[in-house]
């Protein structure tokens, strides 16, 4: 009888004091699904995609899909709705995902010490330009409407150096018609390249890096001008993801730092993994963002 009663008492502790990880190990079953920014050539990603998958099912001991959707707003629903689990966006993505409370930070980029870097506006190198100022009336290129540094910040300078008003619309500098927004960085420099725009809103790395280009292309091109600083791209978790999940995709992401997997990482992310928080990665964006909301308007 005492037996028995102490057995009794002992499974109720069990399953009373650890319902949790019992609800985490029964989350933790579903497959993992990544999605990345469509930022570079389609072809190199596809191959990228395949390694990433390859290296996190390594890590995790699960199935893992790495999808390329066509926008951000395609990865801010996934989030949202759980068919996609962690993201590579930029940091303005990241301030729309918290705003609707679907996603974390879980990761930051860290280049040369910094979680931050420059943008540049990108031209021919034949062209004439000297200076930002140069472009008045002349048609151009952001990245994306969601781009931080191939929009957001550019757009913020622009307004900094009283070229575009309170308004946010850079038509007021540009003109009318002469504004057109990308899907990314590489299909904003292809509008220079092939002579709709004369200048392109991208990433330092887009021209100093190996990565979005080719080395022909690279050739062609000049920085015009810089601007910043833009908080680098966040790895950001789903919310409702499980704290297991959370720790085992942290750990397996940070460990792509060690010198074996840093080619990969930096083809993937640019640069070094580093833990951060939303309020210090975030904080310096806000002033930027309402402008290009207002331009939105």
């Amino acid at each position: 009888m005492i037996t028995a009663r102490l057995l009794f008492l002992a499974l109720a502790i069990l399953f009373v004091g650890s319902p949790t990880p019992r609800v985490l190990a029964q989350d933790s079953a579903k497959n993992v699904v990544v999605a990345l920014k469509p930022d570079k050539n389609p072809d190199a990603m596809l191959a990228e995609k395949k390694q990433l998958s390859t290296y996190l099912q390594s890590k995790l001991g699960k199935p893992v899909d790495v999808i390329i959707p066509l926008s951000s707003s395609v990865i801010l629903e996934g989030l949202a709705n759980g068919s996609i689990d962690l993201a590579y966006v930029s940091a303005t993505d990241m301030v729309n995902a918290r705003s609707r409370k679907v996603a974390d930070v879980l990761l930051v980029g860290e280049i040369e010490g910094k979680t931050s870097y420059h943008s540049y506006w990108l031209t021919l190198r034949e062209k004439p330009y000297t200076k930002v100022e140069d472009l008045k009336g002349k048609p151009i290129a952001f990245a994306s409407k969601t781009s931080t540094s191939g929009y957001v910040i550019p757009l913020w300078d622009l307004h900094q150096k009283g070229l575009v008003g309170d308004s946010g619309k850079p038509e007021e500098f540009f003109g009318k018609g002469n504004v057109i927004y990308g899907s990314g960085y590489v299909s904003a420099v292809e509008r220079v390249l092939n002579g709709d725009a004369e200048a392109a809103a991208v990433s330092y790395y887009v021209l100093d890096k190996d990565k979005h280009l080719s080395v022909e292309q690279r050739g062609k091109l000049k920085m015009l001008a810089q601007q910043g600083p833009v908080p680098t791209h966040v790895l950001a978790v789903r919310e409702q993801l499980s704290a297991v999940d959370k720790a085992a995709l942290e750990a397996a992401l940070l460990a792509m730092n060690d010198p074996s997997t840093s080619e990969l990482r930096d083809k993937l992310f640019t640069s070094k993994l580093v833990k951060s928080t939303a309020e210090k990665h975030l904080s310096g964006l806000d002033s930027a963002l309402q402008l290009a909301r207002k331009g939105a308007e």
